[in-house]
Formats: C-alpha cells, sequence, structure tokens
C-alpha cells in the first residue's frame, strides 16, 4: 500500500530511542524525509545512522531540549529551510517523574506541563505555519492510555497528557479547514527505557524486582504481552499517511486491550 508520505518532511521529537526512533524510523522507511531531536547527541547521532542505513535517506537532527522553549522555534525554522517544507509532526517526550499527589512538588508540576504539555504546543506553534502554507499537514501527539484510564502513582502523567489531549482535540476544529489533521495516540504498556523506570519505581515501592511488575502488567492485557515501539508507531505512520485523510479528532489506543472503557 502506497501510502502517500514520499518526499514529505516530518519532524519527530524525543527520537533517539523507544517509540520516538520507531516512528522517524518508519517514516523514513516509507520515503518521508524525517528531522530528529533530543537531548542527547550520542543516542541521537547513532539513531540518524540507524534510519539512514535502513532508509537510504540521511536524516536531519539536531540536540535540544522540549523544556526549553526557545530552543524548538530555531530548529522547526532550519527544518523547514532546508527541506522547502514541513508536512508532518509527532510530537513526543519522555514521561514526567513518577509519583502521588502528595509525593511531587510545585516545581515537578512544572517541570512536567513543561516537558509533556508545553512542549507540543510549542511545537505546534512553530510548525502550523508552515503546514498552513501547504494547506496539508499532520500532528500526532503520543501520549499514554493513561488519558483514558488514570495510572495510579502518575498523578503528572495523568494530568499532562490529559491536558495535551484536550488542547489536540480544541485545534482540530481549528486546523481541518486548512487541510491540517490532528490526532493523538495512546500507548499502553510497551517495552521502551521509559517502561523500565516505572517498572523499577513500583517494584522499589512494593518492595519487589521489576521483572515480577513485568509479569504483572502482562497479565493485565488481554493480549497477554507488553507492545512493542514497532507496533505503536505502525499506527502513528498510518495517521500521517494520505490514507487517513479523514480521520482527525481522534486518540486511539495500542494497548493490547488493556483499557476497559467503551470510550
Amino acid at each position: 500500500m502506497d501510502l502517500g508520505i514520499k518526499g514529505r518532511c516530518a519532524i519527530v521529537a524525543a527520537s533517539s530511542q523507544g517509540i520516538g526512533l520507531a516512528v522517524a524510523r518508519a517514516l523514513a522507511v516509507e520515503g518521508a524525509d524525517v528531522a530528529l531531536c533530543a537531548r542527547n547527541e550520542g543516542p541521537l547521532a547513532a539513531a540518524a545512522e540507524t534510519i539512514r542505513r535502513e532508509s537510504g535517506r540521511t536524516p536531519f537532527w539536531k540536540t535540544l531540549d522540549v523544556t526549553q522553549a526557545g530552543d524548538i522555534p530555531p530548529f522547526v525554522e532550519e527544518v523547514g529551510n532546508r527541506f522547502g517544507r514541513i508536512d508532518i509532526l509527532v510530537n513526543n517526550a519522555g514521561g514526567p517523574t513518577p509519583g502521588t499527589f502528595e509525593d511531587v512538588s510545585e516545581e515537578a508540576w512544572g517541570r512536567a506541563l513543561d516537558l509533556s504539555l508545553r512542549s507540543a504546543v510549542r511545537f505546534c506553534r512553530a510548525v502550523i505555519p508552515w503546514m498552513k502554507k501547504q494547506r496539508w499537514g499532520r500532528i500526532v501527539n503520543l501520549t499514554s492510555v493513561s488519558v483514558k484510564q488514570p495510572i495510579p502513582g502518575l498523578i503528572l502523567s495523568n494530568t499532562a497528557r490529559t491536558g495535551l489531549w484536550g488542547f489536540s482535540k480544541t485545534i482540530t476544529r481549528e486546523l481541518g479547514p486548512h487541510g491540517i489533521l490532528v490526532n493523538v495516540v495512546c500507548p499502553g504498556y510497551t517495552r521502551t527505557e521509559r517502561l523500565g523506570e516505572l517498572a523499577a519505581d513500583v517494584a522499589k515501592r512494593q518492595g519487589t524486582e521489576p521483572e515480577q511488575v513485568y509479569k504483572g502488567w502482562e497479565a493485565d492485557v488481554p493480549l497477554g504481552r507488553l507492545g512493542k515501539p514497532e507496533e505503536v508507531a505502525d499506527l502513528v505512520t498510518y495517521l500521517c499517511s494520505e490514507r487517513a485523510s479523514y480521520v482527525s479528532g481522534t486518540a486511539i489506543q495500542v494497548d493490547g486491550g488493556l483499557i476497559r472503557g467503551l470510550l
């Protein structure tokens, strides 16, 4: 199936590892020019080389911290000038610190909102003028199943990511007339570095081992296993494509059936 994204330009945030890297790889294999960003130069350079080797396309990459408001506009401008267009934005970021309401400080709230909500807002603000000019665009915001079913011990993530879903749903109506589609993808338990950190945190609080935590999560998933980053990336790639031309304003979980709710 031709997804119709060959030659388009995609920005994928936090793309040096995990789901972000899987998304960037999938888009590049489909023929898109990808621009990568993350905080650490070593893993980012390695990710770019992996993508170049697999796809035959050379990504543009630059280190930046998505929580720093001033870093995002010049990066977007550089990407647009290099490729002459920006068609796709995939907002992604590492998750906030785990904890309950009484665990987390005022400062932690600010960091969480900068990381998981404001970074996406800032990327959208910088990218949307490029998409409006083309009258074509795809914005996919990666969140979590917590926007549909809050996860105990993750109050910062539950709050910030649900805010991103509200933001996404709102701009769907504003951007639709310009040919820009906005969707949210909600991964469930997916084997990433971030999930390893959460497993270690839960194990410490419960006095057990991370592997036991993993087994508990697997038992809660109807498919009986954790997800793979590539399984999330496949859905994101579809939503970025011409084939998804009438899909906008949705929040779709990739969770093996974990969420019990109907909506």
